[in-house]
């Protein structure tokens, strides 16, 4: 990877269409002197690693801050604890769903802006998070399919990620996870900047007004269109590595391992921008 600046602002590429890893110092990034540089930054590349800049709770909360605004948790945290242990979190059966290809606040009208994970406790093997950058896919996309999906609409629903991992399901918990609501989205997101980029992952169910297979044949060329090498971003996690997402062009998902080794990630939020249209 070779060096570069952009105002002032030391980084490295990590591929030419997605990541970025940034060189600067603790100090420097909680001053927010480059937070307009590193949003930018963000947008093109979709990922910034800051590595092992060990940050505290209060210092990743002052951090996200300077990007714009923290984004609370549901129950009004301003941190939130990404482990499997339920000792740790109550939702960790939920984060199940997290080990496919997804985008975080679907069911939102706004989608928050973007994630920022901070490593605390990591795997003794496996437990890498994987990035694709949808602005990038849909850009590189063949002309036919942009044509193709320019106008389609899909169901977005969080009972799609849970049947992920419990394909199954009683009944009793299907109809939990439906009570968690649907939403109809485009395929394309059409960005206030004028850029476009994929609006897939597993939560989406069917495509609307298409065959279901048919839908979903689309949605798994979409998705395996966005996840190819060069679109993708796979971060192996050292103790106090951070790494922010830009959440509306940037899909996710986390690799498995052991479920019991209590690898713990601590995550801020960015608050939404612009609604998905």
């Amino acid at each position: 990877m070779q060096a570069a600046r952009n105002a002032e602002l030391e980084f490295r590429d990590i591929k030419p269409e997605i990541g970025a890893e940034i060189l600067a110092d603790k100090e420097t990034l909680l001053s927010g002197v480059h937070a307009e540089t590193l949003r930018d930054l963000l947008e093109q590349k979709g990922v910034l690693v800051l590595p092992q800049v060990h940050f505290t709770d209060e210092e990743q909360v002052q951090f996200t801050n300077t990007l714009g605004k923290l984004a609370q948790e549901n129950l009004g945290a301003d941190v939130y604890k990404v482990t499997l242990d339920q000792e740790q979190t109550a939702t960790a059966d939920y984060l199940k769903g997290s080990f496919y290809w997804h985008f975080d606040g679907a069911m939102n009208p706004v989608p928050i802006r973007a994630s920022i994970l901070t490593s605390k406790v990591t795997s003794p093997e496996g437990g890498n998070t994987e990035f694709a950058n949808t602005y990038a896919a849909y850009e590189a996309l063949p002309e036919e399919r942009k044509q193709q999906i320019a106008d389609l609409r899909a169901v977005y629903a969080a009972t799609a990620t849970q049947m992920c991992h419990t394909p199954e399901p009683s009944y009793e918990e299907f109809m939990r996870w439906r009570a968690l609501g649907r939403v109809e989205l485009p395929l394309v997101w059409k960005h206030a900047s004028g850029r476009k980029s994929l609006v897939i992952g597993n939560y989406a169910v069917n495509v609307l007004g298409m065959d279901p297979l048919d839908g979903i044949e689309l949605l798994v060329y979409l998705r395996d269109w966005a996840t190819q090498e060069r679109f993708h971003y796979s971060h192996t996690w050292s103790v106090g590595d951070t790494v922010i997402w830009d959440n509306t062009g940037t899909l996710h998902r986390a690799m498995p391992y052991p479920l019991d080794c209590g690898r713990m990630l601590h995550r801020t939020k960015l608050q939404g921008e612009e609604p998905l249209r």
